[in-house]
């Protein structure tokens, strides 16, 4: 008699060619972050014909499935993000985005496809499960602050012992996982800075204060704090993606807006570096008779793996492909990724499915605009994060 992962297996194999054909009509049809309504509806009428209990919200586009053993009895989540980016598409595949300047060029289309193809799966299987299993679709994940929270906010966590999610990764090939025990992912924080000045005719620059001139300051010191204010054991990194002042030549800017981006993979460095810039730009604007506002926005926390998940999830992954394709990625990336609010509420794991195929020519890095994800990896990550719910159902 077949084992119940057996079976689970079947079941996952006999929907391979329904979760591909999902995946591409969510890459043909992308919603922006917040704007996720026909995802949202498709998956919800896929699903509610499962026998899953289903639950929606009023106050954004989250979904949540789940497979309900006892109602006395704990939870283990799988997460996936189900929003696009702005970009422009320019793929070759046939199922290319129809929503110009809308495209899932992070993989999202892969990971909510993964995850119906999971709850599918499940909800065949007729032997009771030792737990309940909630499948979690989260929007807003690329908005940084939004979307997990918003899922947290809406319960759930509640009475959830452990969460898992993956990440579609280009830097792997088809056929390999990467793993990371402790921080695998970067804070994620967004700051604006309001240089002011005053304006004055551009032949009389003693009459006005340049705010152009103080920017170009502000910029070159807030690149030294990284280097010489943190421990270079810790990275970190602070980077600037916008600078908009100046309407006229023959005028002195009376003020300039500069937007970026910082990234920490510890958590007291991340709580020191407001003050730090904050005191860097005060020093410059003071002595150039400017004044300033720093807007700082706290985005996404680190990505903090749990060593027993970690173990836990790897295990399983070795089991179905080998330790050879099991990679442990060792250093953190510096890219954000709100999974980590789930991991700072319950312990968890989350994992790199590698997609890259240069036959398929899904090895363009995320938010590329010639991104994909090879319909291969979707297999392998549901059975890595199928197999690896069952075993944590079996350890509560």
């Amino acid at each position: 008699m077949a084992t119940l992962k057996e079976r689970l297996f079947t079941a996952l194999e006999s929907l391979n060619t329904t979760v591909i054909e999902f995946r591409h009509h969510l890459h043909e049809h992308p919603e922006l972050s917040n704007e996720e309504v026909e995802t949202t509806a498709l998956i919800k009428k896929i699903l509610s014909e499962s026998g899953l209990r289903i639950t929606t919200y009023e106050a954004h586009y989250g979904l949540i499935a789940e497979l309900i053993v006892d109602e006395s009895k704990p939870f283990i989540a799988l997460r996936a993000d189900i929003d696009a980016l702005p970009i422009d598409e320019r793929t070759l595949v046939p199922y290319i985005s129809e929503n110009r300047g809308i495209m899932h060029a992070c993989g999202h289309d892969a990971h909510a496809a993964v995850l119906l193809g999971i709850a599918l799966a499940f909800a065949q299987l007729q032997t009771p499960l030792k737990a309940n299993l909630r499948f979690i679709f989260q929007p807003a994940e690329e908005v940084l602050d939004a979307g997990a929270q918003q899922m947290i906010e809406s319960g759930a966590l509640e009475n959830v012992k452990a969460i898992f999610g993956l990440h579609a990764y280009p830097y792997l090939p088809t056929g390999q996982i990467g793993y990371k025990y402790g921080v695998m992912l970067a804070s994620a924080d967004m700051f604006e800075i309001i240089i002011k000045g005053k304006s004055s005719h551009g032949a009389r620059p003693h009459e006005g204060v340049d705010a152009i001139l103080v920017t170009s300051m502000v910029v070159n010191s807030l690149n030294h704090i990284v280097s010489r204010q943190i421990d270079p054991l810790h990275p970190a990194v602070i980077s600037l993606g916008t600078i908009e002042g100046g309407k006229a030549a023959n005028v002195l800017c009376d003020h300039v807006v500069l937007k970026g981006t910082v990234r920490t993979v510890n958590h007291e460095i991340r709580k020191q570096i407001p003050e730090m810039m904050r005191l860097t730009i005060e020093g410059i604007t003071k002595s150039m008779h400017a004044s300033f506002e720093l807007n700082y926005n706290f985005g996404t926390p680190e990505v903090l793996n749990d060593k027993a998940m970690v173990d836990l999830l790897v295990g399983e992954a070795e089991r179905i492909l080998g330790s050879e394709n099991c990679i442990d990625l060792v250093d953190p990336v510096m890219g954000g990724e709100d999974f980590g609010f789930y991991l700072e509420q319950i312990p968890g794991a989350f994992i790199r499915l590698g997609s890259c195929s240069d036959d398929k020519e899904s090895c363009y890095s995320q938010h590329n605009s010639r991104f994909n994800v090879d319909d291969d990896a979707l297999m392998i990550g549901m059975k890595v994060l199928a197999s690896t719910a069952l075993k944590a159902l079996d350890e509560l």
